[in-house]
């Protein structure tokens, strides 16, 4: 069985979609999830400038070279505390959903957002109500893609609010909608807490939503400085062999995506995990 690996286009460091996809191709990876902003300098992707048009050129720039957009990325900060800020970023996530399908794609991907307008680590994430308004940015996102048969794809961490695998579980069952999924980055629930204890986070997550994965992020962690700092595939802790394990036998040909790994480390990464895919 194949791992079927791709990257974070905006890792490659081009800005064209031509080039980023002859790289990607060139390295033998399969798909991409692009963030159009981040990954594209001379496109606009501003709210308001998607069109089928412009969705089926990407889709075919990439298509020409035998690479697949596994997922669209439009990482917002969903509970922006500014309250047309937040109205705004959602805008711009329904507007991903509606071209989705031209790109390709029908997986819409987000974190969890913070209470403070500059992302990063804060506790104070941790506690009923940024939850509650996650539900509530969620469900408004989740109703959207229902009308176009597109999936929306939330990803959890220790940075967000929805910061442990149970509270990931809550989400799910509170929208109860099979257009909400998850995107599972094995790294993000790591803390100095768990870390030594590592495959029972990811057990626990597997066992209270593994048939609601859709995709995988693939980075690393070491401990510096007495916390968790996240490095490319194959340069720390994480335990490959029992995610690939779990991963053959229950979700085999999912795209599992490198994250936090640009050059020069792509190429080990690639071979590490096609390595570590093999021996599981």
């Amino acid at each position: 069985m194949k791992l079927n690996l791709g990257i974070r286009a905006h890792d490659i460091d081009l800005h064209e979609p031509e080039s980023i996809a002859k790289e990607v191709s060139k390295k033998g990876l399969s798909s991409v999830q692009l963030a159009l902003g981040k990954s594209f300098k001379d496109f606009k992707t501003a709210s308001g400038c998607l069109s089928t048009g412009y969705a089926n050129h990407i889709r075919d720039e990439f298509k020409n070279q035998g690479v697949n957009i596994a997922i669209l990325g439009c990482y917002i900060n969903m509970i922006h505390p500014e309250k047309q800020a937040r109205k705004n970023l959602l805008t711009r996530f329904k507007e991903h959903i509606r071209f989705a399908r031209d790109f390709g794609c029908t997986i819409v991907g987000s974190e969890t957002g913070n209470v403070y307008a500059k992302m990063g680590y804060t506790e104070d994430n941790f506690h009923e109500k940024p939850f509650l308004e996650v539900v509530d940015s969620v469900r408004e996102l989740v109703k959207e893609a229902e009308k176009f048969g597109v999936i929306v794809g939330i990803e959890g961490g220790i940075n967000h609010p929805v910061h442990t695998p149970e509270l990931m579980k809550r989400l799910l069952d509170t929208i109860e909608s099979n257009n909400l999924q998850v995107i599972f980055d094995p790294a993000n629930f790591i803390s100095m807490d768990n870390y030594k204890e590592q495959e029972k986070v990811v057990e626990q997550a597997f066992h209270l939503f593994g048939d609601r994965i859709v995709a995988i992020h693939a980075k690393d962690f070491v401990i510096e400085d007495n916390w968790i700092k996240m490095v490319p595939v194959g340069e720390g802790l994480l335990n490959y062999d029992f995610i690939f394990k779990w991963l053959k036998q229950n979700k085999p040909f999912i795209h599992i995506l490198l994250e936090n790994t640009k050059e020069p480390y792509i190429d080990d990464s690639i071979t590490y995990l096609e390595k570590k895919y093999d021996e599981a």
